[in-house]
């Protein structure tokens, strides 16, 4: 029996153990597929992802920078308004609720800005400064969406770095460990099937010959003994008389 010195499985070879062989070869080259399309699908929602982060880095400067300056229009036209704020100041107005999307068995979470209750600023430059502050609020809520978009961004984008990393390392094990694990395995048994066909076969011949063989000892010893039989009882063969060298008269 041949051994190896392969990495493989430790399985005894035999046909059952080959068709099991055969068909987890088949489940691990359609798992590896699998993988392999996941994780293009999560690289390219990965680079999309990061597209996007790039373009909200650069548009959010953009929008606080705007919204820093409407702050100054808003203070220089109303003057310091900051402690009516502070003091209309009880709960959040925006909230964030976070919801979840499916990518390819990947859960991302998405953050979704909205208002909860009433403006309660709505009253203040109602003397003077009122739409450069209408102004200011609306620069801020739009700043505050673009940052909860860039967090959704961000947080995706950690995510889907780590599930690319899990899903390329599946790949990688199932294309370099198990793969070729499994093949060797299936290369071991059909050698050795091989091997024990070559073997019954030699054996089967080396039965045939020694029934052969005896066949043929026992044609010559039945034949002896018909010959044995066919002579007198005392066990004396009948002298051949064209043998005997003495001249015997015959009579005729």
């Amino acid at each position: 029996m041949s051994g190896g010195s392969k990495d493989r499985l430790a399985i005894f070879p035999s046909r059952m153990a080959q068709s099991v062989m055969k068909t987890r070869l088949k489940g691990a080259q359609k798992g590896h597929s699998l993988l392999k399309k996941k994780a293009d699908a999560l690289n390219l929602r990965f680079r999309d992802i990061l597209k996007k982060i790039v373009e909200n880095k650069i548009l959010i400067g953009d929008v606080l920078k705007e919204a820093s300056f409407s702050l100054a229009e808003a203070k220089f036209t109303a003057g310091d308004f900051s402690h009516t704020v502070v003091q209309n100041v009880s709960q959040a107005q925006y909230r964030v609720r976070m919801k979840k999307e499916n990518v390819v068995g990947v859960f991302l979470p998405l953050f979704e800005a909205y208002t909860d209750g009433p403006d309660t600023y709505d009253l203040i430059g109602l003397g003077k400064g009122g739409s450069n502050i209408a102004r200011l609020k609306k620069n801020y809520s739009k700043a505050v969406e673009l940052l909860v978009e860039l967090a959704t961004l961000q947080t995706c984008f950690i995510t889907l770095d780590e599930a690319i990393k899990i899903t390329n390392r599946r790949v990688n094990a199932i294309e370099h460990v198990i793969i070729p694990r499994i093949e060797n395995t299936l290369t071991y048994i059909v050698t050795e099937l091989d091997e024990m066909e070559r073997e019954e076969f030699f054996r089967m011949k080396k039965i045939q010959a020694k029934k052969k063989k005896d066949r043929a000892e026992a044609e010559a010893i039945a034949g002896e003994e018909a010959l044995n039989q066919a002579a007198p009882h005392d066990g004396q063969v009948i002298p051949n008389i064209l043998d005997n060298e003495d001249d015997v008269p015959v009579l005729f």
